[in-house]
């Protein structure tokens, strides 16, 4: 049989090819193989990157929703908003009357035109003036859904203001309500909140506030939302939802850079992203690149940990930027916020920062177990002073919280007390696929593994290609196979938008309307039983030049939906030539045999290995599954060239079938 051009069709074969090289993988599948896996092994790393975040995973709409964007000095740029009518109609400019003492800037609005005036060349056009936002390249607006339009308003006289949805260039309304304010109430900023039924669609809306009455009015924090997000808490549906189907058993967050920022004062500080949207102050993400409003704070960190079933880690700033570093003598006030920051996620509701989580819409603490004392900070100044300053000042407060160092513990013992220390790494393809047994030789002794940052990067990686997934994948198995000491794992990037990319690859892409998954994110669907799954002892007989192509794991784990528990064998052959695997499972349990019938094989390869998908082959390189109707304790399949591979096999009960 011609397995290269079944590779094309179905993927695998269950035939041998005489002339490939052969593999004989054993596995242990008594109850006393192997050990448990961590429940939290594989997870999930977000950072505000590429906007992730704002502008991505939290639905949002506007840009700029409190002017807050072009700095607190009037006139700002305001920017993307934009007028809508001539220069003779509206003049638009900023000023610092907002009722919000940490917002202080608002958009002020001068409409010269009048529905009313006969005179030709100053009578409001039908649609009215004023001012529009195209959010984060385009608004995606759907016929038949409902989205929640905030704002507040205040004007020197009465004021009738349409709120609408309008396609790009205005000629289409696809949704629309009017506001109406009397003279006796103008004068006093009031909060405006309505709900928009679309009547129909544009992937590249924008929302538009306009009058035809000649006036004066000011606009301060202007939100548009879906009414349909991510079990209601405000995240992009679809987005969500990528993420939940890989079942992560974490969620670290807020990042990376952006916790430390170039600066200082442009770092992730969590009190500010606390509380009401209009009490957020927002800030420059100067690592990046781009203002967010924080919308996406701390308090919606935890709340989605929480949604995803994972636990949150939090990653906090430990006095340290690119660029600076507080000296250890003077940390004690950031040390002090951090604490503060704990009893928000944790204290109890009559506390004072749990009081204020409670306000938020959740009384109950959130389950932070893990924080990481600072981002790659390890061998910048005063690092190791103030780490101690603030591992033991959490530690005789919650001595039960999991602290995290930025110091690599994997060849060497670390000189500083932890529970885990992070390890990142970004090589090329072959680089990463040999590091498949990085942690073999690592202290079993000690603080734990977390491999918080890893992917394939540069050339390998294009934006996000096959060959990539393949040496991560991998790197993955080898992560598994030595899972006694590497507790978490997890790729990075998460998200990119395809209209700001300032990192490639990333897992997951998209832009107002369409996403996608990279390999990188397909690979990561190999991994999501593995967590609190049993590793099984596995031995692989091949020849020299095999096995540096090759890796491989066995696991037992639990089928949420039956409660039947099934065997995983996963392997990658990262070489040119298919491979004939012999597969012998011994010392199994009396009471399980193999069924054929719920056995399946999943494959992920490509024609090509620097194939990608994209928006216009979505499903380009996606894995495959067929039935594995042969399947037995003692069976013989073909492990295709450069592929991803998960044999399951169903277990039942003999004693049930009795």
């Amino acid at each position: 049989m011609d397995c290269k051009l079944l590779l094309q069709s179905t993927l695998f074969c269950f035939a041998y090819t005489q002339t490939n090289p052969t593999v004989t993988f054993t596995v242990d599948a008594s109850s006393s193989s192997g050990h448990r896996i961590p429940s939290t092994l594989f997870g999930l790393f977000f950072e505000e990157i590429n906007h992730a975040g704002t502008g991505g995973l939290w639905a949002e709409l506007v840009q700029n929703r409190g002017f807050e964007a072009g700095g607190l000095n009037t006139p700002s740029d305001i920017r993307p908003w934009v007028a809508v009518g001539t220069e003779t109609q509206v003049l638009l400019g900023t000023d610092r009357s907002s009722p919000f003492v940490k917002n202080p800037v608002a958009l002020r609005v001068a409409i010269f035109c009048d529905a009313e005036d006969s005179s030709s060349s100053n009578q409001c056009p039908h649609r009215g003036v004023g001012v529009s936002n195209p959010g984060f390249w385009g608004m995606d607006i759907h016929e038949g859904a409902t989205y929640k339009v905030k704002f507040w308003l205040r004007s020197t006289a009465s004021l009738s203001l349409s709120v609408s949805f309008t396609s790009a260039d205005g000629s289409q309304t696809l949704a629309q309500e009017t506001v109406e304010v009397d003279s006796k109430s103008c004068h006093t900023w009031l909060n405006q909140s309505l709900e928009l039924k679309a009547t129909a669609s544009d992937h590249y809306a924008r929302l538009s506030l306009t009058s035809r009455n000649r006036s004066v009015f000011w606009l301060d924090q202007v939100s548009a939302m879906p009414t349909d997000t991510f079990k209601g808490h405000g995240f992009r549906k679809e987005l969500a939802l990528m993420l939940a189907d890989l079942k992560p058993g974490f969620f670290r967050f807020p990042g990376g850079c952006f916790v430390e920022g170039d600066r200082l004062i442009n770092s992730f500080r969590w009190r500010e992203t606390v509380g009401p949207y209009e009490e957020r102050p927002g800030h420059y993400g100067d690592v990046w690149n781009y203002w967010t409003d924080d919308g996406f704070g701390f308090f919606e960190g935890l709340q989605l940990a929480e949604d995803l079933g994972a636990l949150p880690i939090w990653v906090f700033n430990n006095g340290i930027s690119h660029q600076e570093s507080v000296p250890t003598e003077l940390i004690g006030a950031y040390v002090l916020d951090t604490l503060d920051g704990i009893e928000f996620a944790r204290g109890p509701s009559n506390s004072t920062w749990g009081a204020l989580r409670s306000q938020m819409g959740h009384p109950e603490p959130f389950d932070l177990r893990y924080m990481a004392i600072g981002n790659e900070d390890c061998w910048k100044p005063y690092y190791r002073g103030n780490y101690m300053k603030f591992y033991e000042a959490i530690k005789a407060k919650y001595p039960d919280m999991l602290l995290i160092s930025n110091c690599d513990g994997s060849k060497s013992a670390l000189d500083h007390p932890a529970d885990l220390y992070d390890y990142h790494v970004y090589t090329s393809a072959n680089n990463l696929f040999a590091m498949r047994h990085q942690f073999d030789d690592t202290s079993r002794y000690g603080p734990k593994v977390f491999v918080s940052e890893y992917a394939v990067t540069g050339n390998d990686a294009g934006r996000g290609s096959f060959l990539a997934g393949l040496a991560e994948a991998g790197f993955l198995i080898g992560i598994e196979l030595n899972s006694d000491v590497v507790s978490l794992a997890s790729y990075a990037p998460l998200f990119v938008n395809n209209n700001d990319r300032r990192w490639n690859p990333d897992a997951i892409v998209f832009d107002s309307w369409q996403h996608y998954g990279t390999p990188g994110y397909w690979m990561q669907q190999f991994f999501k039983h593995s967590n609190n799954a049993s590793l099984l002892f596995s031995t692989v007989q091949a020849d020299a030049a095999t096995n540096n192509v090759l890796i491989m794991s066995a696991l037992r784990a639990k089928n949420d939906s039956t409660g039947s528990d099934y065997l995983v064998i996963k392997a990658v052959n990262y070489g040119g030539t298919a491979l004939n695997l012999q597969l012998v499972i011994t010392n199994m349990p009396s009471s399980d045999k193999i069924q054929a019938l719920d056995s399946s094989m999943t494959v992920l390869t490509s024609a090509n290995l620097m194939d990608e998908n994209s928006f216009l082959q979505p499903t380009k390189v996606v894995p495959t599954v067929s039935k594995a109707e042969t399947a037995g304790p003692n069976m013989r399949l073909t492990l295709p060239a450069f592929s991803i591979m998960a044999l399951q096999l169903g277990l039942s009960s003999m004693d049930a079938d009795m």
